[in-house]
């Protein structure tokens, strides 16, 4: 998928939601831990309640690969469902890969290739040489860790190197890469805060956004600092869509939350085109 396929999506819904599929098992309703693919079934029922209300699906792989083989079989499933019943739809496998550069071309050829994702986050710590074999993918987008909102984020990424913030370098080193068109970013929802500095270094990326809801981002104040011109936000949500109901009516729970989401997007598009 094109950066402007993603935008005329993002027009098109009113939305720039990016609902995240992270499944665990000892979370999701009982009566479906009798189907064949558990997993698969949650998703499912999830996508089909929410697909018209967001405009990116995130799995965490790690929610996938703690169930060995059978896990990962359910991603495959999932993004196969995906591709073929709702292909305008961006995908990003949360991976959080990077490596020496052979090892990275095939983590790359792993998640663009044989699963067919949109995109795929990777850390940056290895530097170039780990990131530009995901660059090298036509029309697939790599989004690079930038700023996270965990507590540890302060360990390294704001502290000070040579006068300028770590981070900071990230994005403006990661310019400079081949290809680095196929660059989006993580940054927390939860440092709203610093979106004004990144967006004076990166102004036209798209920013991809955790932590709305249940890790208390706020979303006005993430659009206020971080949207541009053609938005260029992904708001991610996770727990606090999927998991809105342990009952049989979890999907349409799912479809509520997402839809009160939705109508703030909305909302701030509406007075953006104002």
């Amino acid at each position: 998928m094109t950066t402007n396929q993603l935008i005329s999506e993002i027009k098109k819904k009113q939305s720039f939601l990016c609902i995240g599929l992270d499944v665990d098992l000892n979370k999701i309703p009982l009566h479906l831990l009798k189907e064949e693919d558990p997993i698969f079934a949650f998703n499912k029922a999830i996508i089909d309640a929410t697909h018209h209300l967001c405009v990116a699906y995130k799995p965490n792989t790690a929610f996938y690969e703690a169930y060995g083989l059978k896990g990962w079989k359910s991603l495959e499933k999932t993004i196969n469902y995906l591709n073929e019943k709702h292909p305008e739809i961006f995908t990003i496998a949360d991976a959080k890969r990077g490596d020496i550069g052979n090892t990275s071309t095939m983590y790359a050829k792993a998640f663009f290739e044989d699963l067919a994702f949109d995109s795929v986050t990777v850390a940056p710590y290895m530097g170039k040489d780990s990131v530009e074999p995901f660059l090298a993918f036509k029309d697939k987008h790599t989004i690079l860790l930038a700023l996270t909102s965990n507590q540890g984020a302060f360990d390294f990424q704001t502290k000070t190197v040579d006068g300028k913030e770590l981070y900071k370098q990230v994005l403006e080193t990661s310019k400079t890469w081949e290809n680095s068109e196929n660059l989006m970013y993580v940054v927390g929802a939860t440092k709203a805060e610093y979106l004004a500095d990144i967006r004076q270094i990166i102004p036209d990326s798209f920013l991809l956004v955790p932590g709305v809801g249940a890790q208390g981002g706020n979303l006005q104040d993430v659009c206020k600092y971080g949207m541009n011109s053609q938005v260029g936000l992904l708001i991610n949500s996770s727990r606090g869509i999927i998991y809105a109901s342990k009952g049989t009516d979890f999907a349409q729970a799912a479809a509520v939350k997402a839809e009160e989401l939705q109508k703030q997007m909305e909302e701030i598009l509406s007075a953006q085109s104002r």
